[in-house]
């Protein structure tokens, strides 16, 4: 439900054109609805904006798409992230609307109008192109939020004049999403060019001494760069969300 769909309601009712029963039924999924395997939580994006993201690893398909389907019912932006090639297919096969994004493994149904400038700019940033899996979640989350995104990749650091050559594009932005595998460098010189938080997001490649990104990690954890920020191993999606709501505040 979007923030201004008790007030609409309210109106209808006020207006005559939706009886107190109807309307009655309409908010009986708050705070949220049962499924039986899972309880949709439809107030969400009332409490924070934004509405709840499906998470689709380890649901089946069925789970996935009934769990799609009560989201986009409300009303609400649709997003379902981790979603593998079978259930893709699925929940799509029920939502021919929506766009699948293979390489962000993401399922998006955009429902409300594209949202203006106000809600800020995001550049996502990418070492290399096997960050890219990662990469595409932040940016994929970020535009569905509503934010201007900006995809600025292969510019690791082993070739930094790639990175310098985009340089007034991150000036630009409100939020840097930087995303690096490896030794994890690219966000610490990121953030020394550019005067807005970096949320640095470890991805999970490189070879047997990466640790599966934990070298990545720990070597963003320790940026001499003091507006990086770090999220979990291949968290494009957490990177984004909290970077939606930096460039929210920064437009405002």
């Amino acid at each position: 439900m979007r923030p201004t769909s008790i007030l609409e309601i309210l109106a209808a009712v006020e207006r005559g054109e939706l009886t107190a029963d109807a309307a009655a039924d309409r908010l009986k999924s708050l705070p949220f609805e049962e499924l039986g395997h899972s309880r949709v939580d439809h107030h969400r994006s009332l409490r924070t904006g934004l509405p709840e993201v499906i998470y689709a690893a380890g649901k089946t398909a069925e789970q996935t798409e009934s769990i799609f389907a009560s989201l986009a019912s409300s009303g609400v932006d649709v997003l379902a992230t981790r979603v593998d090639a079978a259930t893709a297919d699925f929940v799509l096969s029920h939502h021919p609307a929506a766009i699948h994004n293979s390489m962000a493994r993401t399922i998006a149904l955009r429902q409300s109008s594209k949202q203006s400038e106000k809600q800020g700019r995001i550049a996502v940033v990418c070492a290399g192109t096997s960050d890219l899996f990662v990469a595409e979640e932040a940016a994929v989350t970020a535009e569905i939020f509503g934010a201007q995104v900006t995809r600025l990749y292969d510019v690791g650091v082993a070739g930094i004049h790639r990175l310098l050559a985009v340089r007034d594009q991150l000036s630009e932005a409100d939020v840097v999403v930087v995303c690096a595998g490896m030794e994890g460098a690219l966000p610490s010189v990121v953030g020394g060019i550019v005067g807005v938080p970096v949320i640095a997001v470890p991805t999970s490649v490189g070879y047997g001494a990466s640790f599966g990104g934990v070298t990545a990690l720990l070597g963003m954890l320790n940026s001499c760069s003091p507006n990086v920020s770090v999220v979990n191993i291949d968290n494009g999606f957490g990177a984004a969300y909290s970077a939606v709501l930096i460039a929210r505040a920064a437009a405002r």
